[in-house]
């Protein structure tokens, strides 16, 4: 059985990434989630990975760390699973937006980071957040023109490509920046899918206070 090691849905992006991506593609896994920032926290995830972070899946032993490893790693044991698209290009081009979602957006990443249970419309707007918000409409509504008739997601069935954008998706929706009608509609195909559900779910239910996560609000 494969475990994944995460941190509170409610705040790790990183972590919502490979649990999404595992999940709506059906591949079975046992769910390890750990406090950010708690005095165990470190003590436990080191104890299965020497990065030291979250997410990290464990497969008898074997320490896979950083979401698009797990990923790829994931893909690799179960060739059969829908984690990528199936034609070729259509794979390099999510692997693409992956890579550009994994190491860009720092902006965006930094200004407006991921908690579900919020809603703070407005928050941490400027014009370089605005420029990686333009980037991503951009990205969403080509890769939704070109893909319509397979389905509402970027490359019409849900993939590995949706799982690292939901994060923005769930950003999106706390933070209410102005965004066109094509990315709306692809963001209540995100939102609607059952495993985003479950997490939602789950991130609400935490009722946990960060302040490390939060450094713009006052405990509750």
């Amino acid at each position: 059985m494969l475990t994944l090691y995460i941190g509170n849905k409610n705040y790790s992006s990183w972590s919502l990434r490979p649990w999404l991506a595992l999940r709506a593609a059906g591949i079975d896994f046992e769910e390890r989630r750990l406090t950010l920032f708690s005095e165990s926290f470190q003590r436990e995830v080191s104890a299965v990975s020497p990065a030291g972070r979250v997410p990290v899946l464990v497969d008898d032993g074997f320490a896979v760390w950083d979401s698009l490893a797990i990923i790829e790693y994931a893909a690799d044991r179960n060739p059969h699973a829908p984690l990528w698209p199936q034609d070729g290009r259509d794979r390099a081009r999510a692997r693409s937006i992956c890579a550009e979602m994994h190491s860009g957006f720092q902006a965006l990443r930094a200004r407006m980071p991921m908690n579900v249970e919020a809603r703070l419309p407005g928050l941490g707007w400027d014009l370089a957040v605005q420029r990686d918000i333009d980037r991503i409409c951009a990205m969403w509504t080509s890769l939704r023109t070109l893909n319509a008739a397979q389905g509402p997601f970027l490359f019409g069935g849900f993939s590995a490509a949706d799982a690292f954008y939901a994060p923005v998706v769930l950003r999106f929706a706390t933070y209410q920046p102005a965004l066109p009608d094509p990315v709306l509609d692809y963001m209540r195909a995100v939102l609607d899918h059952p495993a985003t559900r479950e997490w939602v779910d789950a991130a609400c239910a935490e009722h946990e206070f960060i302040p490390e996560d939060e450094p713009y609000r006052a405990a509750r």
